[in-house]
């Protein structure tokens, strides 16, 4: 039977029957886990993105080619250790802006959002971009530690962090508190376009797959098949976002706090475009692919799953 305005989509109303603070731990949690496998994808992605920096193709050094040999060169100059780095931050991300994207996500479920034409859309942009807010100082450490290697490998601007907290305390003390939330110009519309595709994608594709009645009702199948629809919009709409974020997060900085490259994201964008060419918006396409499928139906699936136990706890304790 066909989908209504007036038919709660499946999978949305199963949000209502979670508290939000509940998601908010599920949601953590979650992406926390799928980021753990993810992260060396991670590594390989940001480096992609940085390699050939406001240079014409063709022009210049290129360490880094392609996924395997990516990870072979990574693992080369840092070590089997080296495909791990920046995971702290990388988890300290994850846990932030997750559980303020779900809880805020859940909260509009609750509210009804979701149901009105469009809500589910600007649900998971709001929830994304308060998220990527809250999470901006620690994906700023996460960049610029992962692209930290030795002089041989090296591309992007290196920072020479130690650690998490340690880099924390360098942009604090140089750059003040504004310096923590440098580049989040670039973060918010990454996350806006990524959450809106995932949440909105993943309900809609679990109600597709219940419609067609292809798998049992409650299968984890029927997560998974969602997670690996909704990875596909996601990488689609986000990659260009992502390379300009890395981009604006990893610049050096003058004495006054301000970029060194580029002024924000518009101005990062046209450059790009400019003098690296319209493909270059997509660099690092392949890792981010496989970092953000799997770490998307990862998260998806393990959020779906999490929340099945949780409602079966909840009807235990009625």
């Amino acid at each position: 039977m066909p989908l209504t305005q007036a038919q709660p989509a499946a999978g949305t109303e199963d949000m209502e029957t979670v508290a939000p603070a509940m998601d908010l731990v599920l949601g953590a949690s979650a992406c926390c886990l799928a980021c753990i496998f993810t992260n060396p994808l991670e590594v390989v992605k940001t480096r992609l993105q940085l390699q050939g920096e406001l240079q014409a193709p063709g022009t210049y050094h290129r360490p880094y080619r392609g996924l395997v040999a990516s990870v072979a060169a990574v693992a080369r100059a840092d070590g089997l250790g080296g495909l791990q780095k920046g995971l702290a931050a990388s988890l300290l991300y994850q846990g932030l802006m997750n559980s303020v994207r779900f809880y805020c996500y859940s909260l509009a479920c609750q509210t009804g959002l979701t149901q009105q034409p469009g809500g589910t859309v600007v649900a998971g942009a709001v929830a994304g971009a308060l998220g990527a807010f809250v999470g901006s100082p620690a994906y700023l450490v996460k960049t610029q530690l992962q692209a930290q290697t030795v002089a041989g490998m090296a591309v992007g601007h290196q920072h020479h962090h130690q650690n998490v907290l340690g880099a924390l305390e360098t942009i604090w003390r140089q750059q003040g508190l504004a310096g923590l939330w440098r580049g989040v110009g670039g973060a918010v519309p990454r996350v806006m376009v990524g959450s809106a595709a995932q949440l909105a994608t993943f309900t809609s594709a679990k109600a597709w797959v219940h419609e067609r009645q292809w798998l049992p009702e409650d299968s984890w199948m029927v997560a998974l098949a969602g997670g690996m629809i909704s990875s596909v919009a996601v990488v689609a709409v986000m990659t260009p976002f992502d390379v300009v974020s890395t981009r604006l997060y990893n610049q050096p900085v003058d004495g006054a706090g301000r970029g060194r490259l580029y002024r924000g994201l518009a101005d990062c964008l046209v450059k790009i475009w400019r003098q690296e060419g319209p493909l270059a918006l997509y660099k690092g396409l392949g890792p981010a692919y496989l970092r953000l499928g799997p770490h998307t139906i990862l998260s998806m699936f393990l959020w779906d799953e999490l929340r099945k136990l949780a409602r079966r706890g909840q009807r235990q304790d009625a």
